[in-house]
């Protein structure tokens, strides 16, 4: 049966393909036949040998699940220790995740935003570039993005185009909300200096004068970054503008690469410095017309780390292991790049960098795939996982890399 004339009219037209998942099955198609292939495409962590990264502390704490830590529905808003308990892994001196919900994922939470926040035929601004997931949540929504440049390397914030960009949405729409992807931006692999973080900061408190403004945080690598310390300062500026109460500030939580556990899709929206009982009869809502409750497995793993401090010390070794094999891989890639006589590439933390990709970034990346390099390509360069990318590999991808550049 043709289908065609039940679909809307503005459901007709997709693809239905996701250029993350498609590229990578085209490598994957490509190793299988027997080629050398640099797959640098997957958001995922991989080891050298280019098999996905399961934490054995995680994995030992999921097999002890009990039966009714798995079977049970989960409450709609999510188990409260839970919500607790992940929010104070960012913010260990709060004794409460305030205004705070289960969703699948930090997908989940952005969605929530934006159908709490925000009107249909709104926009939510971020940086450029961003995570091209973000353009299909807010299509789902009937929303579009708005973006304001995130800082070329060594060059500070234009704070003057995100100060433009955001008088430009409450005038049209009367609110704002931003979506801030700090510290390990996905997907240049860079952190917002302190002094570009508080100008950022300074002006959405100047601008929340105009109307509400929402301050949401994308935290998905930190468990990644090269310096932790980094991490930690980042996030006690972003307490300390929370408490202040003049910006609504709320945070994307996930499990999924901090405990290697992507198919469990567990996460949060927390709102940690507002009590609103409003905004949390809303978000509690908009999770029984989506999703109703998501799985519990996962929050009890989170749960019983909290009660065995040997099983997080484990953890934190892993993590610190893991956190110095993604260094030492942008290190080799930034050292490989200036052998071929290239630019660097400055790493922060997470799982990618971001290069040029030259005038055109997309047939950039399928010159690169005739040498059986793939990378993902966005319109302002190329993305490369190095999580996916083994130190090995680094001069051989440099020279298809530069060896497409001089061609194109």
């Amino acid at each position: 049966m043709d289908a065609t004339q039940h679909l809307l009219p503005s459901r007709q037209g997709f693809s239905g393909d996701d250029i993350i998942f498609t590229l990578n099955g085209r490598a994957q198609k490509r190793a299988a036949e027997g080629a050398k292939v640099i797959n640098a495409t997957v958001g995922a962590l991989l080891d050298d040998d280019g098999k996905l990264v399961v934490l054995d502390s995680v994995m030992q704490q999921w097999r002890q699940l009990t039966p009714l830590e798995i079977a049970p529905y989960a409450p709609i808003a999510g188990d409260p220790n839970f919500l607790l308990a992940l929010t104070q892994r960012h913010w260990p001196d709060l004794t409460s995740p305030g205004v705070a919900v289960a969703s699948p994922g930090g997908s989940g939470a952005l969605a929530l935003s934006l159908r709490n926040l925000l009107e249909r035929g709104n926009a939510v601004l971020t940086a450029a570039p961003y995570w091209h997931p973000y353009a299909t949540i807010a299509l789902e929504a009937g929303m579009r993005v708005e973006t304001a440049p995130y800082p070329m390397d060594g060059a500070p914030l234009d704070i003057g185009a995100w100060e433009a960009a955001a008088r430009d949405l409450l005038d049209a729409q009367g609110r704002l909300l931003v979506w801030l992807n700090d510290p390990c931006h996905n997907p240049t692999g860079r952190s917002l200096s302190p002094a570009d973080r508080r100008a950022l900061l300074d002006m959405l408190r100047d601008v929340s004068s105009q109307g509400p403004v929402t301050l949401l945080l994308d935290f998905a690598y930190l468990d990644y970054a090269r310096d932790p310390r980094e991490v930690a300062d980042a996030l006690a500026d972003y307490a300390a503008f929370g408490a202040e109460g003049r910006v609504l500030v709320g945070a994307s939580l996930s499990l999924s690469k901090a405990f290697t556990l992507y198919g469990a899709r567990a996460g949060a929206l927390v709102f940690p410095w507002c009590v609103d009982k409003a905004l949390y009869a809303a978000l509690v809502t908009s999770c029984r017309g989506t999703w109703s409750n998501c799985a519990r497995p996962a929050m009890h793993v989170l749960l019983r780390f909290n009660k065995d401090v040997a099983a997080k010390d484990t953890l934190a070794a892993e993590h610190a292991a893991w956190r110095t094999l993604l260094a030492d891989r942008a290190t080799a890639l930034d050292a490989a790049l200036k052998a071929e006589g290239l630019p660097g590439c400055r790493w922060d933390g997470g799982f990618f960098v971001m290069l040029n990709g030259g005038a055109d970034p997309f047939g950039t990346c399928e010159a690169l795939t005739r040498h059986d390099v793939f990378v993902i390509p966005m319109h302002e360069g190329l993305r490369v996982g190095v999580c996916g990318l083994p130190a090995a590999q680094a001069p051989h991808f440099a020279r298809a890399y530069a060896e497409v550049l001089r061609a194109g």
